[in-house]
């Protein structure tokens, strides 16, 4: 193998990438626009939720209950009548709405427990499963302070002192930015080396090379350095531009030590990449098949949920996929400043199953040349 070989067919796949205006687009949307908005629009977090209060009551207490929901969690709620409730939420006007009964405040003075009628639109389920949850919270104290005559805490024996490392505002825009980071690296690589091998074959350029005196190792090679470069570099401008410079979100390790696992996860991600181009027809067979490699191995990684609560027949089978490595290292270091004493084993196994990977692609592609 020689590397000025090497070298002058990584630079042909960069001019052929910068000649392919959607796959330009795909890399600065993927490391730009896709991870702000990722970071914005976390599910999880209860934001400028629609609320609609039926007061049929019109007492002292309903109105310390109308007053209790403001902003940022809740937009100022619209009050409505009873007939308006039902249609108000068929047309999906209301995420909640809050019916507070007659009587109510004369029943909750004379030692009755009234109740209050919550509807939700379950449809809009993230919202719905939290804010139903910091409604009864909020109604439950306005009423405990409106019955005893004092606003404080409740004396317990037992104080609960919380520290949240690492995120201590339990900002849910910090996960999703740096997932959305760890995501597209896996994605791109893919991707890229894929529609490489691909152009050429549907171009014919495939069989330029074969009779050129360049070798299957030499080609490969060439496309897993050049296309694992344009993600790394998108990646480090992604931490460094996105998310630190416009979502403001603190990285507490080293980005070098996490680009040097990045390396690493692109040697086995473009590896894999590479064999799904030989065994594809064409590019929309490998659309297919990126669909059912691709999903599986983002969802059970740990990036979107953590491994612990997945069955430990699955935590042991993700063992095998490169991205669940990345993600434990990338988690690691970004999230937690950890160094290359704890992070070594992920290390270690990213380039025991990219070496595997690489040469697994390598004989498929011997026999995609022949």
């Amino acid at each position: 193998m020689r590397i000025s070989n090497v070298f002058q067919l990584g630079i042909k796949e960069l001019r052929g990438l910068f000649r392919d205006p959607v796959l330009l687009i795909l890399i600065v949307y993927a490391f730009s626009l896709a991870i702000y908005t990722a970071a914005k629009a976390m599910p999880e977090t209860l934001n400028n939720a629609t609320i609609a209060i039926v007061d049929e009551d019109q007492s002292p207490v309903s109105s310390r209950i109308i007053t209790a929901f403001y902003p940022p969690y809740f937009v100022p709620p619209r009050l409505i009548t009873v007939n308006e409730m039902d249609s108000r939420m068929d047309e999906g006007l209301d995420t909640f709405a809050l019916d507070v009964p007659p009587n109510f405040h004369r029943d909750l003075l004379a030692g009755q427990s009234p109740t209050i009628q919550l509807n939700i639109d379950a449809t809009r389920m993230s919202q719905a499963f939290t804010g139903g949850g910091y409604i009864q919270n909020i109604v439950t104290n306005e009423v405990n302070e409106y019955v005893n005559r004092y606003r404080g805490d409740s004396s317990v024996p037992v104080t609960l002192n919380l520290r949240a490392r690492f995120n201590p505002d339990l900002d849910q825009s910090w996960f999703g930015a740096i997932s959305n980071v760890i995501s597209s690296v896996t994605m791109l690589s893919i991707i890229l080396t894929g529609a490489a091998l691909i152009r050429e074959r549907e171009h014919g350029t495939i069989e330029h090379l074969l009779v050129m005196p360049v070798s299957p190792v030499e080609i490969m090679i060439s496309k897993i350095w050049s296309m694992g470069l344009v993600v790394l570099i998108a990646s480090a401008f992604a931490l460094v531009f996105v998310v630190q410079g416009i979502l403001h979100v603190p990285i507490q390790g080293s980005i070098l030590l996490f680009l040097v696992g990045a390396a690493l996860q692109l040697f086995a991600t473009t590896s894999l990449g590479i064999f799904l181009a030989t065994v594809a027809g064409s590019m929309p067979q490998f659309g297919m098949l990126l669909i059912l490699v691709l999903i599986p191995m983002q969802m059970l990684s740990g990036t979107m949920t953590p491994r612990e609560s997945m069955p430990e027949i699955i935590q042991n089978i993700m063992l095998a996929a490169p991205n669940t490595h990345f993600v434990i290292l990338a988690q690691a270091v970004l999230f937690r400043g950890a160094g290359l004493s704890v992070v070594w084993p992920q290390l270690l196994a990213l380039f025991v199953i990219g070496s595997l990977l690489f040469l697994f692609a390598l004989r498929r592609f011997r026999a995609f040349l022949k």
